[in-house]
């Protein structure tokens, strides 16, 4: 396992932890706003080029799904092998229905956020799946010909809700702060 960033601490402690940590990001591949994509062409390129290094696959583990189980990481590789893909993405059920979501005017109005929208009662609709981000695989090959880990031949990995809080704000930090006191304490 590769861990890229700009912080020599976090390196160290990603070291001590069993990581690799071959270099340190270039600041500007570590700004808040710099996508992923970038950074893990930058790791490839520079795993190629230091270490004659292009892995089969690559496996991007964002550090704001903290959830995710080793044997999550194990079912999306199994389920990459088993169906001979060129992409596996995690996604759990989606919260809200996208046929329930609504919108509002800039007069403040409700409206259906699609006008296609389905009037059938939750459950009748066909079951919905979000992007968790917390696993995104795929064949290295497709991944620098397109920039993408979303191929022709994509498969989605479900994982369940209690494994597919993604970090963005402070009230999701603490969700899986009580979720893993919660898991060991049953351990």
């Amino acid at each position: 396992m590769i861990v890229s960033t700009d912080d020599e601490d976090i390196a160290a402690t990603a070291a001590r932890y069993g990581a690799e940590t071959p270099f340190l990001r270039p600041r500007e591949l570590a700004r808040d706003d710099t996508p992923s994509m970038p950074v893990v062409i930058h790791a490839l390129r520079w795993l190629k080029e230091n270490e004659s290094f292009s892995p089969e696959l690559v496996l991007l583990l964002q550090s704001t799904s903290p959830l995710r189980t080793t044997e999550d990481i194990a079912g999306a590789l199994d389920l990459l092998h088993a169906k001979q893909a060129e992409s596996v993405v995690s996604v759990s059920p989606a919260a809200q229905h996208p046929s329930l979501m609504k919108r509002i005017t800039p007069d403040g109005m409700l409206e259906d956020f699609d006008s296609n929208a389905s009037s059938a009662r939750r459950q009748e609709l066909e079951p919905a799946y979000a992007l968790n981000g917390a696993i995104y695989l795929t064949q290295r090959s497709w991944l620098e010909a397109h920039q993408t880990f979303q191929a022709d031949r994509t498969y989605a990995y479900v994982m369940p809700p209690e494994r597919s809080i993604d970090v963005d704000e402070p009230w999701d930090l603490h969700l899986c702060e009580l979720i893993l006191r919660d898991r060991i304490a049953r351990d």
